[in-house]
């Protein structure tokens, strides 16, 4: 599947307007640890998430931004009023899937199923419409070409699903950079996460754990590449990020504990920092921005 990349122009007040996006999920829900924690043990694991996304609004209310809140529908059914407190907020509410099951590992009749199961969760928790997405592990890829047809049927107004990068746990290099429209005939946008070229490579750079581990003159310095192209970043992270005293794994591959918790006292201060260096808004307005574009 091909399609142009789409631009976006510069907002009236000459800044790139970017979209800033949080993956709500428990620390031991993440794709790092899905072969050592089981599922169906779940509910016997500390929960932490709450606290953690209550500190992600405080850092957004300090920092003046609206963002995306890409929740799953496991937490959405257990925390309700956490979901009433990101709407109240005036944040957006989406989808990131039901229990952070990765796409490709679906049928198309599962993942039609895994939609709506999440969205009327969702909306149930927080009283207002769902209308982005965002797959677990950013897993939309070349395997699964009905996923965004998909979603289209299911009356999403976008997806940002894919990593058009090269990576060990998901990525579709073939996909456009920018933003672009996967479906004929539909208005579905999907926003890739941001990637950056240096040296002929495409270059994760949206947020998560590159942000956390690189310096932050890379990531200061992809997104302004990026605005400098006339397109809006497409960054995000995850609450566990910015909570050091999570539980360990100790029984984890050596190389998931290396990417889940290094730097993770680093991570709120350097948010912080990039929420205050450029222009930040909600996913659903820098959609809206480009289609009035």
């Amino acid at each position: 599947m091909s399609a142009p990349e789409g631009r976006i122009t510069r907002a009236q007040d000459t800044r790139i307007v970017n979209a800033m996006s949080v993956d709500v999920e428990d620390w031991y829900q993440v794709g790092a640890f899905e072969r050592t924690i089981d599922r169906a043990g779940w509910d016997l694991c500390e929960s932490r998430v709450e606290r953690n996304t209550d500190a992600c609004l405080a850092l957004f209310e300090r920092a003046g931004v609206k963002a995306t809140f890409f929740t799953l529908g496991y937490v959405a059914a257990r925390h309700p009023s956490l979901m009433r407190r990101i709407v109240a907020a005036g944040h957006e509410l989406a989808s990131h899937g039901w229990d952070h099951a990765r796409v490709f590992t679906m049928t198309p009749d599962e993942f039609r199923a895994d939609l709506r199961r999440t969205r009327d969760t969702l909306e149930d928790a927080g009283g207002v419409a769902v209308t982005g997405y965002r797959a677990p592990s950013f897993s939309i890829d070349a395997r699964t070409p009905w996923a965004h047809p998909i979603l289209a049927e299911e009356g999403y107004a976008y997806s940002s699903s894919v990593a058009p990068v090269r990576h060990d746990h998901y990525g579709w290099p073939d996909s456009p950079r920018f933003a672009w429209s996967p479906v004929k005939g539909s208005p579905l946008v999907e926003l890739p996460v941001t990637t950056a070229r240096a040296a002929g490579r495409t270059l994760a750079a949206g947020g998560g754990g590159f942000f956390r581990l690189l310096p932050f003159a890379f990531s200061r310095w992809a997104v302004g590449q990026v605005n400098r192209a006339g397109q809006p970043a497409i960054f995000y992270f995850h609450p566990w990020e910015i909570d050091p005293e999570q539980p360990r794994v100790e029984q984890a591959p050596l190389r998931s504990r290396l990417r889940h918790y290094s730097r993770l006292s680093a991570m709120e201060g350097k948010l912080e920092k990039m929420l205050r260096a450029v222009a930040w808004d909600r996913t659903d307005r820098v959609v809206a921005r480009r289609a009035a574009a």
